[in-house]
Protein backbone atom coordinates (compact mmCIF):
# COMPACT_ATOMS: atom_id res chain seq x y z
CA UNK A 1 0.00 0.00 0.00
CA UNK A 2 1.52 3.32 -1.07
CA UNK A 3 1.69 6.19 1.39
CA UNK A 4 -0.62 9.00 0.38
CA UNK A 5 0.14 12.53 1.52
CA UNK A 6 -2.78 14.01 3.36
CA UNK A 7 -3.77 17.52 2.29
CA UNK A 8 -3.72 19.84 5.31
CA UNK A 9 -5.77 22.99 5.53
CA UNK A 10 -3.58 25.43 7.52
CA UNK A 11 -5.44 28.32 9.08
CA UNK A 12 -3.54 31.49 9.95
CA UNK A 13 -5.46 33.68 12.40
CA UNK A 14 -5.84 37.25 11.13
CA UNK A 15 -4.45 38.63 14.41
CA UNK A 16 -1.37 36.36 14.47
CA UNK A 17 1.68 38.43 15.48
CA UNK A 18 4.99 37.40 13.90
CA UNK A 19 7.91 36.89 16.27
CA UNK A 20 11.37 38.02 15.19
CA UNK A 21 14.22 35.98 16.65
CA UNK A 22 17.95 36.21 16.05
CA UNK A 23 18.98 33.97 18.93
CA UNK A 24 17.79 30.52 20.04
CA UNK A 25 18.53 28.40 23.10
CA UNK A 26 18.00 24.69 22.47
CA UNK A 27 17.68 22.06 25.18
CA UNK A 28 16.24 18.56 25.23
CA UNK A 29 14.97 15.74 27.37
CA UNK A 30 14.54 12.14 26.25
CA UNK A 31 11.05 12.99 24.98
CA UNK A 32 11.20 16.67 23.95
CA UNK A 33 13.32 19.24 22.15
CA UNK A 34 12.77 22.75 23.54
CA UNK A 35 13.68 25.85 21.53
CA UNK A 36 13.49 29.27 23.18
CA UNK A 37 13.50 31.95 20.47
CA UNK A 38 14.83 35.31 21.59
CA UNK A 39 15.90 38.76 20.50
CA UNK A 40 19.49 39.74 21.14
CA UNK A 41 20.48 43.35 20.64
CA UNK A 42 24.03 44.54 19.92
CA UNK A 43 25.90 45.70 23.04
CA UNK A 44 23.02 44.60 25.30
CA UNK A 45 23.81 41.77 27.73
CA UNK A 46 20.14 40.86 28.26
CA UNK A 47 18.43 38.52 25.80
CA UNK A 48 14.62 38.47 25.88
CA UNK A 49 12.89 35.16 25.08
CA UNK A 50 9.83 35.84 22.91
CA UNK A 51 8.57 32.34 22.12
CA UNK A 52 9.07 28.73 23.20
CA UNK A 53 8.60 25.83 20.80
CA UNK A 54 8.44 22.26 22.12
CA UNK A 55 8.64 19.26 19.77
CA UNK A 56 9.18 15.55 19.93
CA UNK A 57 12.68 14.52 18.79
CA UNK A 58 11.13 13.01 15.63
CA UNK A 59 9.30 16.25 14.77
CA UNK A 60 12.45 18.26 15.52
CA UNK A 61 14.39 16.10 13.06
CA UNK A 62 11.66 16.51 10.44
CA UNK A 63 11.74 20.29 11.09
CA UNK A 64 15.53 20.26 10.60
CA UNK A 65 15.11 18.42 7.27
CA UNK A 66 12.45 20.90 6.09
CA UNK A 67 14.62 23.86 7.14
CA UNK A 68 17.65 22.41 5.30
CA UNK A 69 15.57 21.89 2.15
CA UNK A 70 14.19 25.43 2.30
CA UNK A 71 17.61 26.98 2.90
CA UNK A 72 18.97 25.05 -0.08
CA UNK A 73 16.17 26.49 -2.22
CA UNK A 74 16.87 29.98 -0.83
CA UNK A 75 20.58 29.69 -1.67
CA UNK A 76 19.79 28.40 -5.16
CA UNK A 77 17.78 31.57 -5.75
CA UNK A 78 19.70 34.19 -3.75
CA UNK A 79 23.23 32.81 -3.44
CA UNK A 80 25.15 31.15 -0.65
CA UNK A 81 24.64 32.28 2.92
CA UNK A 82 28.15 32.93 4.26
CA UNK A 83 28.87 31.90 7.84
CA UNK A 84 31.68 33.23 10.04
CA UNK A 85 34.89 31.20 9.85
CA UNK A 86 35.72 28.16 11.92
CA UNK A 87 36.56 29.01 15.51
CA UNK A 88 34.71 32.33 15.33
CA UNK A 89 32.34 32.99 18.18
CA UNK A 90 28.96 33.38 16.42
CA UNK A 91 27.49 35.62 19.10
CA UNK A 92 30.58 37.86 19.07
CA UNK A 93 30.61 37.93 15.25
CA UNK A 94 27.01 39.14 15.09
CA UNK A 95 26.61 41.11 18.33
CA UNK A 96 30.12 42.05 19.47
CA UNK A 97 29.70 45.66 18.46
CA UNK A 98 32.23 47.92 16.80
CA UNK A 99 35.73 47.59 18.16
CA UNK A 100 37.68 50.80 18.81
CA UNK A 101 40.71 51.40 16.57
CA UNK A 102 44.10 50.40 18.00
CA UNK A 103 45.85 53.11 20.03
CA UNK A 104 47.83 55.50 17.88
CA UNK A 105 45.64 54.77 14.83
CA UNK A 106 43.78 58.06 14.55
CA UNK A 107 42.56 57.29 11.02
Amino acid sequence: MANKRQQLNVELPTNLEPTYANFVLITHSPSEVIMDFAQAMPNQPQVRVKSRLVMTPLNAKLFLRALQENLSKYEATHGEIHMPGQGDDLARAFFGGIQPPPEGDEG
